[in-house]
């Protein structure tokens, strides 16, 4: 997993692309070859033993995928206790950006452009699940896009090999969790369709289809199924 001979230095940080609690993504440019490449940033001190076992856990599950709906890995390496992970740039940001866009803009996606971003993100998510991987954490800010318009599914932090049976971590962004997961109940990657609808909903509607002001209320909500209609 770890490739010794790679290191920071053979990089050329370009711009932050985002950050979270113990991680930070960048864009970067390979010295080598010029290539451009994001790289996250993971500081594995800071973590739990959970965590770096989630950590660890996306890059192999990265390097298992190959398919072009699904962020390409390309290597990760080991620095000033920082887990550096190698990835594709998705140079068109993510969905919920450009979502978030069109609400500034008073603007909606046209049914083309739902289903050409829909039919790619079920794309990635049947080249995930044909290897037993359950996503977990399907949202529109883990849908990446490219500049030509290929979806990109990202961001497996949660994500996990189902080897039989169910799972049973609550895990995920609660807003797209399914009725099983706000149950604390068994469910498997029939779970990443449900949070797959919530998204095509979202790119209608330019909101999720389950809100609440309390986390009580937004349960009350998914578990009832009751969301605003799309217009025809």
């Amino acid at each position: 997993m770890a490739h010794s001979n790679t290191k920071m230095s053979d990089f050329i940080i370009e711009k932050k692309l985002g950050e979270g609690s113990f991680s930070e993504v960048y864009r970067v440019k390979r010295k080598s070859d010029g290539a451009i490449y994001a790289m996250k940033k993971v500081k594995m001190g800071k973590l739990s033993s959970k965590e770096k076992d989630n950590a660890l856990n996306e890059v192999r599950i990265l390097a298992s995928v190959n398919h072009p709906n699904v962020i390409g890995y390309k290597e990760a390496f080991f620095e000033d206790m920082c887990l550096c992970v190698v990835m594709e740039n998705a140079d068109g940001g993510d969905l919920l950006q450009m979502i978030n866009n069109r609400k500034k803009s008073n603007t909606n996606f046209t049914e083309k452009q739902v289903w050409h971003f829909f039919i790619q993100i079920i794309r990635g998510l049947k080249a995930l699940h044909d290897l037993r991987i359950c996503h977990r954490d399907i949202k529109c800010a883990n849908v990446f896009l490219t500049k030509e318009g290929v979806v990109k599914l990202g961001d497996m932090n949660v994500s996990r090999v189902v080897k039989g049976g169910m799972m049973r971590t609550q895990t995920g962004t609660p807003y797209y969790a399914c009725p099983e997961v706000w149950k604390d109940m068994p469910y498997d990657n029939r779970s990443d369709v449900w949070s797959a609808g919530c998204v095509l909903y979202e790119m209608i509607m330019k909101m999720p289809p389950f809100r609440a002001q309390t986390m009580k209320g937004l349960y009350t909500k998914v578990l009832s199924g009751k969301y605003d209609p799309i217009p025809q």
